[in-house]
C-alpha cells in the first residue's frame, strides 16, 4: 500500500512519512499542491494525506481537483492534515471531497487507526462494487433471457413486438420501407402427432436455426411467433428484397431434408411464407396493418398448396 503525502513543511512531512513506514505504508511525498496532483495521476495511491495550508494552491483546491480527476467508480480516501479545529474548516474539508482529518501534530496511534478505518471502508466499497457488477451482469442476463424463446433460443414474441414497434417508428420518421415475413411449418400438427412432441420440438429448433442463419444483416430479426409460426422483421427492405429472403428461407428449410411421412404435400418438412411490405410514413396506420397483410398472404400460400410464398404490398389506402 502506498500513500501520497502532500505537505509543504519538511518537519511534518518527515514525521508523517516515518509513521507511515512503521505501519507498512510507503509514502510518496509532494511539497506543494501542483506536484501532488501530478504524483496522484502518475502513482495512483491508495491513500492521500493532505495539508490544508500550503503556499499557492491550498489543500481544499487540491482535494477538489483530485475528485474531478477520478473516473467513474474510482475513490481514493483523502485525510486532511490541519492545525485548524473550527467547524467551518471541517465542513469545507468534507464538502470538497475529504473523508477525514488529523490534527497536527499527528499522533502515530491516531494515524494508524485512521488508516485502518479507511482501509476497511475501501475494502467494503470494493466488495460493494464487485457485488453491483455481478447484479448488473445478472440483470443483463435476465433481460437477455426474457427476450428469447425457451425452446428454440431465438427471439420470442415479446422481443418481436418491441422490435416491430421500434422499427415502425424509426422507419416512419425516415420514410423508409419495412417488410415482414410470417412463416408456418407445413402440416406440423401431423408431424407432432406422428413422431411425438420431442421430435416435434427438435424439428422446430432446426427450423428456427435455419431461418436465423439465413439472415445476413444485424438489424433483421427472426422470432418464434407462436407454436410452429415464425415472424421475420426486415427493416429498410422493399418487397423485392423481402421475397428474396423468403425464398432463401423456404429453400433452406426444405434443404434440411427432415423426413415427414405424414405430410400431404411431400416427404420432408417445408414452410409456407406470407410476405408484406410497406413504408410506415405513407401507410397512415400502425404496424398491425402490416402484420395483418402478412398473415393474409400466409393464408394464401397455404391455400395454394403450401411450401410456397405469397406476397402483399400495404398501400396508403389500407
Amino acid at each position: 500500500m502506498k500513500a501520497l503525502l502532500i505537505e509543504d513543511t519538511l518537519t511534518s512531512a518527515t514525521l508523517v512519512s516515518h509513521q507511515l513506514r512503521k505501519i507498512g505504508i510507503e509514502p510518496i511525498v509532494a511539497r506543494n499542491g501542483e506536484t501532488g496532483i501530478e504524483l496522484y495521476k502518475q502513482e495512483h495511491p491508495d491513500l492521500i494525506l493532505l495539508d490544508i495550508i500550503m503556499p499557492g494552491m491550498d489543500g481544499f483546491e487540491v482535494a477538489r481537483r483530485i475528485r474531478q480527476l477520478e473516473q467513474f467508480g474510482e475513490w481514493t480516501p483523502i485525510i486532511f492534515l490541519t492545525a485548524r479545529t473550527s467547524d467551518a474548516d471541517l465542513e469545507k474539508a468534507i464538502s470538497v471531497g475529504g473523508d477525514d482529518y488529523l490534527i497536527k501534530p499527528v499522533s502515530e496511534t491516531v494515524l494508524a487507526a485512521k488508516v485502518r478505518a479507511m482501509q476497511r471502508i475501501a475494502q467494503m466499497r470494493f466488495s460493494l462494487l464487485v457485488l453491483t457488477r455481478k447484479l448488473d451482469d445478472a440483470n443483463q442476463e435476465l433481460t437477455r433471457l426474457s427476450s428469447l424463446d425457451g425452446l428454440t433460443g431465438i427471439s420470442n414474441r415479446r422481443q418481436f413486438d418491441e422490435t416491430l414497434l421500434r422499427e415502425w417508428r424509426r422507419l416512419g420518421r425516415q420514410g423508409r420501407p419495412l417488410s415482414m415475413l410470417l412463416c408456418d411449418v407445413d402440416y406440423f400438427k401431423q408431424f407432432n402427432d406422428g413422431y411425438g412432441h420431442q421430435v416435434g420440438d427438435e424439428c422446430l429448433k432446426a427450423v428456427a436455426r435455419t431461418l436465423k442463419d439465413t439472415l445476413r444483416r444485424p438489424a433483421d430479426l427472426v422470432a418464434r411467433y407462436g407454436g410452429e409460426e415464425f415472424a421475420v422483421i426486415l427493416p429498410d427492405t422493399e418487397i423485392t428484397g423481402a421475397l428474396q429472403v423468403a425464398e432463401a428461407m423456404r429453400s433452406a428449410v426444405e434443404g434440411l431434408n427432415i423426413t415427414h411421412r405424414y405430410s400431404k404435400g411431400g416427404s420432408v418438412v417445408t414452410i409456407s411464407i406470407g410476405v408484406a411490405s410497406t413504408t410506415p410514413l405513407r401507410t397512415g396506420s400502425d404496424s398491425s396493418v402490416l402484420l395483418k397483410r402478412a398473415d393474409d398472404a400466409l393464408y394464401q400460400a397455404k391455400q395454394a398448396g403450401r411450401n410456397r410464398i405469397a406476397a402483399a404490398v400495404v398501400s396508403a389506402i389500407d
